[in-house]
């Protein structure tokens, strides 16, 4: 059997249990952060225990528990920050205040170096991610998506029994709903996704049984 091309490591951080990961390509070592929300010397510990270079930070969508420690891993590496969506410079720029609030402050704001829309790729390694705008729990969020590998980073938009929350500023229910089944569903059930918070599933598995956005739930409506 061939080698997967990539490969991942989840390790839940802040008190919100938020499923930051280590993605890297399996034949460089090169390696990506997606949505460091905190604990930045055990993520780095992590990339030391792999043999990593963190070569980039991904970030999903700006809220606090995503994006709190970008700056600061940024500031220890130099990775290049790719994401979320414009539409979501609001959030990262509250991020010190809502940081305050949830005594997390140290968390800071930061500017991406690179904005992302529907449809760009972005490079780790020899590899290449797919970049989906899915808005609706943020008007920004963004979805990293490996073809080969059949493996998606949702962040926020989709978990496994349940979807994002709509109800914070920028959340949509319509949008959210119709970027799970207009851009997620179509990518295939066989995609193993990590969501921003608890257990992995698959889009095939949450088309049959998630109360929310199943087929059988979405014909109901």
């Amino acid at each position: 059997m061939s080698q997967p091309p990539i490969r991942a490591v989840i390790a839940p951080v802040t008190p919100l249990q938020q499923n930051c990961t280590i993605v890297w390509c399996a034949k460089t070592l090169k390696a990506a952060v997606i949505d460091p929300g905190g604990e930045v010397q055990r993520l780095m510990g992590g990339l030391a225990q792999h043999g990593l270079t963190l070569e980039k930070i991904w970030i999903t969508h700006g809220h606090l528990d995503h994006a709190g420690a970008t700056a600061e891993l940024k500031a220890l590496t130099g990775a290049i920050i790719e994401g979320p969506h414009r539409d979501d410079a609001p959030l990262i720029a509250g991020i010190p205040e809502s940081g305050a609030r949830y005594g997390m402050p140290d968390a800071r704001s930061f500017e991406p170096d690179r904005w992302l829309d529907d449809g760009d790729r972005v490079t780790l390694g020899e590899t290449e991610f797919e970049v989906y705008h899915c808005p609706g729990h943020t008007a920004g969020h963004v979805v990293f998506f490996h073809r080969e590998a059949r493996f998606a980073q949702v962040g926020d938009v989709l978990f496994q029994g349940s979807i994002g929350r709509t109800d914070f500023p920028g959340g949509s229910y319509p949008q959210l709903i119709a970027a799970i089944t207009g851009k997620l569903w179509p990518l295939g059930e066989d995609v193993a996704f990590v969501p921003g918070h608890g257990p992995m599933s698959t889009f095939g598995r949450e088309r049959q049984t998630n109360p929310f956005v199943s087929d059988e739930a979405l014909a109901e409506d």
